[in-house]
């Protein structure tokens, strides 16, 4: 079994950030392709001290293994969330380096560990996903790591498949 751990995103992982974003495999579900700039204006804010919004590096024994980020669904604003009420949801968004490491339980095995560290936290009652409802892979991924689909939902970014993980599930 390897281990998976998460360290805090820091600017001098950008230039990293970017090259992953610009992978196919990522950018097919995460953005259009950034620039490095882009890349620098869109995670800069989640360094501050004070942002509901924090990035981590994921790591399988140490290495490099993708990006995961965390943020309070409440008040996140650009029209995400709008009806949401419960100040203890927390959304993620993920995803792996490396293209050969998809299909091996390694993503499922990232966001479980992860949301159990968030669950660490007595404030979150839980944790939401949304992948494109076209994203089988992502979908079977969150699966395996507890959440279960709600529904689809219009996001900013299109349809979505509204996915959720319980506190103890």
């Amino acid at each position: 079994m390897h281990s998976i751990s998460f360290r805090p995103l820091h600017a001098s992982d950008f230039a990293m950030l970017h090259d992953w974003l610009c992978r196919p495999h990522v950018a097919e579900w995460w953005m259009p392709v950034p620039t490095l700039a882009e890349v620098e204006a869109d995670f800069t804010p989640m360094l501050a001290p004070d942002s509901t919004d924090r990035g981590y590096v994921a790591l399988r024994d140490g290495q490099p293994l993708g990006f995961i980020q965390s943020y309070v669904v409440v008040g996140s604003g650009d029209g995400w969330w709008e009806d949401e009420r419960d100040p203890g949801a927390r959304g993620i968004d993920q995803f792996l380096a490396h293209a050969d490491q998809l299909n091996r339980g390694l993503g499922s095995a990232m966001v479980r560990a992860f949301t159990d560290q968030l669950f660490a936290d007595p404030a979150v009652t839980r944790i939401q996903t949304d992948p494109s409802p076209r994203n089988a892979r992502a979908i079977r991924s969150y699966a395996k790591a507890g959440f279960r689909a709600l529904g689809e939902v219009v996001t900013p970014d299109g349809p979505a498949l509204l996915m959720v993980r319980e506190r103890g599930g």
